[in-house]
């Protein structure tokens, strides 16, 4: 099955729901809200959760992601919220369809799915063009120690009553790179349990590769953070955080 199809039937139940409370505040520690500039294009928004926190915070927001899957999950939370929401499918590579934002944002990672440094480019480039004059673009990695240190050999199982997870992690060939081997085991309406299993790819890089490409985009400026908060990152950081300015 394609990635993160099956993930994202259990993708909330995993999620550690107090990152979007995190990922949420440093976005309003850092992007401007006003009346004349508040269109927001979150990338790989998922099952739409953080999308729905962007449009309670005042946000016009629309959210991105290449899977159909999770898609039809942030359609149906924000139909329960009543919330003036627009998913489109579409992968970050290509943003050509999607007008102007103020800001955008590309949380949990997702960078780090992307093949190579020159895909990370590519995607450095598409926001440029998306975005408006003084646009404001936030992402997060993992930091080097995190592919190299803290995730090889991660271990993670899941039971609920109709599914249970095997999540574990190994380091990859490439430099700072990793593979999430996942295992699902989904109860049918019968009630017997199917196997799948998905395999996710990651990769990052050094604080200057994401410097240089960010530069080469045309962004003139950046701010480095790390962990969700505002302090410069240390050599055990997991998570940088970046605040590009167009």
């Amino acid at each position: 099955m394609a990635a993160y199809e099956m993930f994202a039937k259990v993708y909330d139940s995993i999620m550690d729901q107090t990152l979007y409370d995190k990922w949420t505040d440093f976005s309003l520690r850092h992007l401007p809200k006003t009346a004349e500039r508040r269109k927001l294009l979150e990338l790989a928004c998922g099952t739409g959760i953080q999308s729905l926190r962007f449009a309670e915070a005042g946000f016009d927001v629309t959210g991105l992601d290449l899977s159909a899957e999770m898609l039809k999950v942030a359609e149906k939370r924000a139909a329960a919220a009543k919330a003036d929401l627009v998913f489109k499918q579409g992968d970050m590579l290509d943003l050509s369809q999607l007008g102007k934002y103020d800001f955008v944002t590309c949380y949990a990672d997702s960078i780090c799915y992307m093949q190579d440094e020159a895909e990370v480019g590519d995607v450095f480039s598409e926001v440029y063009k998306v975005l408006c004059e003084d646009g404001v673009f936030i992402f997060d990695v993992h930091s080097t120690y995190q592919t190299d240190k803290h995730y090889p050999g991660f271990s993670y199982h899941e039971n609920a009553d109709d599914f249970a997870m095997v999540w574990d992690t190994y380091a990859d060939q490439a430099p700072h790179s990793i593979v999430h081997e996942l295992t699902f085991f989904m109860q049918d309406s019968d009630g017997r349990f199917t196997r799948y299993d998905e395999v996710h790819e990651e990769r990052t890089y050094d604080i200057l590769t994401y410097d240089i490409l960010l530069e080469q985009a045309g962004f003139r400026s950046f701010r480095l953070y790390a962990d969700f908060k505002d302090q410069k990152p240390k050599a055990d950081s997991l998570r940088w955080f970046f605040v590009a300015k167009k």
